[in-house]
């Protein structure tokens, strides 16, 4: 039996999973890292703790296989990070990350220097604070001295994969994170670098998904326990990862993803960009495919944060069943009526990218009385995170994207609660699949091709990927949540220039 392995180098820890040929998960480990704030609207984190944890989570992982055969081994990541690292291959500055709101000046002198049709034609998307060419101005502009001193710019799950392999690379789905990228050629774009100067050498070389990038290297292996010389493919950024872990790889398939942020994933035979440009169009992780994205933020991280502000009671209480607090939470929200009363929760806790690319954007509580408990608080901001998903979804059937199945995944489609809020808050049935672990077995089936284990990623998909159960959307909550959908949807535009104001403010 062959087997095969995925790492996730997620926000808050590193994933290794092994799996057989089949996608069963003969076993999985988890090590966690620390977040860093270290000014408002700042996120860092330090690239040695990711590697520190990948090597307890891999060792960890082998150790419960009882020593399985890895064959090949995908990586995957949080998106849009920028890891500086010297000629030695010395970190040079702890990682911007994904949901950092630092660069946007920098956003507007990308846009002004290449030009806004230009910027969209060459890479289409625009430049927005979570993406990694506005981190690298900044580093340039900020910390010149830094900037001088680089070799090599690499994404998160980059930077794993050169302590591996002692390989620069990276791959086309991730890539395309950068706004550096050309995503119809899946090249890195000359106009892009030029305009902005940056050295092209400075950035990796790219590879498809599932192609061999490197292999394990004997350092590595000393630390790892993986054999030397075991291949390791391209991967996958997290969300292309997790959109191939969840079989969402032909049209008409879209994914709706509640982790830290959520995401809406729909794959796309051809190249599919938003006139408006609220959505993503990125290169998928399957060759010769492209993928449209919504993303909001903070939508389980939404939750988490009313967990540690509120939720005290719950978490002593699940600390003492020895069970998740948020079964607990979900458990009192569903005493709560679909659409809370009036009580709506906007979830732009960390700003907000879809449908409102704007670092501004604050979270509210509106609609709040005197009636209102915890309850209805948990639940609206379960329904909150969930009219912000529809968002992305109206955009995608606004510009002809083909939508016959939508599945859950995530943390959030762990919820039966959540899973039913969405069916309803959408009008579309539900699916939940067999598999729930996220971009770590995505790559590992992207390995699985790389190795001729599989010969195509769809065929990886149906081999090893099936429906399990179906939600279906109940009448009177669809009714409901129409009703306070619209009134969520104008709430943004009201607030919008108070948001500078408080922006200004702090």
């Amino acid at each position: 039996m062959s087997h095969l392995m995925g790492i996730d180098v997620g926000t808050t820890g590193v994933k290794a999973l092994i799996i057989d040929e089949n996608g069963k998960v003969c076993a999985s480990a988890v090590e966690e890292y620390p977040l860093s704030t270290p000014h408002p609207n700042w996120a860092e984190q330090n690239p040695e703790d990711w590697w520190d944890a990948t090597i307890k989570a891999i060792r960890n992982v082998l150790e419960k296989s009882g020593g399985a055969s890895v064959e090949g081994i995908g990586l995957s990541g949080q998106m849009h990070g920028a890891v500086f690292i010297d000629r030695d291959g010395k970190v040079l500055r702890p990682c911007i990350m994904w949901c950092d709101q630092r660069t946007a000046k920098q956003c507007v002198y990308i846009t002004e220097t290449v030009g806004e049709d230009r910027l969209f034609e060459l890479t289409c998307n625009p430049a927005l604070t979570g993406f990694t060419a506005p981190k690298i101005v900044w580093v340039k502009e900020e910390e010149n001295e830094v900037f001088r001193k680089t070799y090599k710019i690499l994404l998160p799950k980059d930077y794993i994969r050169f302590l591996l392999t002692g390989v620069f690379a990276t791959e086309v789905s991730d890539a395309s994170g950068t706004v550096l990228f050309d995503v119809k050629k899946r090249r890195w774009s000359k106009e892009m670098l030029s305009a902005l100067e940056i050295p092209e050498d400075l950035m990796p070389e790219v590879f498809e998904s599932p192609e061999v990038s490197g292999r394990i290297s004997a350092e590595a292996s000393s630390l790892t326990g993986l054999p030397e010389g075991t291949p390791v493919v391209g991967g996958g950024g997290d969300q292309a990862a997790g959109a191939v872990g969840n079989g969402i790889v032909r049209e008409g398939i879209i994914s709706s993803t509640i982790g830290t942020s959520g995401v809406v994933f729909a794959s796309c035979d051809e190249v599919r960009v938003d006139p408006g440009r609220r959505l993503h169009t990125f290169c998928h992780a399957v060759p010769g495919k492209w993928h449209l994205m919504g993303v909001m933020l903070s939508a389980g991280g939404s939750l988490r944060w009313l967990r540690d502000a509120i939720c005290h009671e719950e978490v002593r209480e699940a600390k003492e069943k020895g069970i998740d607090p948020y079964e607990i939470m979900t458990e009192e929200a569903s005493q709560a009526p679909p659409g809370c009363e009036g009580l709506i929760f906007l979830p732009y806790l960390s700003g907000e990218r879809t449908p409102y690319p704007d670092p501004d954007a604050r979270g509210v509580f509106f609609g709040l009385t005197l009636r209102h408990k915890k309850e209805h608080l948990i639940r609206s901001v379960m329904e909150g995170i969930a009219y912000g998903l529809r968002d992305s979804l109206e955009l995608m059937k606004g510009i002809g994207a083909k939508m016959s199945e939508v599945r859950a995944s995530g943390g959030g489609a762990r919820s039966s609660l959540w899973r039913q809020i969405q069916a309803d808050v959408n009008n579309l049935e539900m699916q939940v699949i067999s598999v729930d672990e996220g971009p770590a077995f995505g790559v590992a089936l992207l390995a699985g091709v790389g190795v001729g284990i599989f010969n195509n990623v769809e065929e990886a998909c149906s081999r090893t990927i099936k429906v399990k159960e179906t939600i279906k959307p109940i009448k009177e909550n669809v009714t409901i949540y129409e009703r306070y959908y619209e009134i969520y949807h104008s709430l943004y535009p009201a607030l919008k220039d108070t948001y500078k104001h408080i922006a200004e403010l702090t």
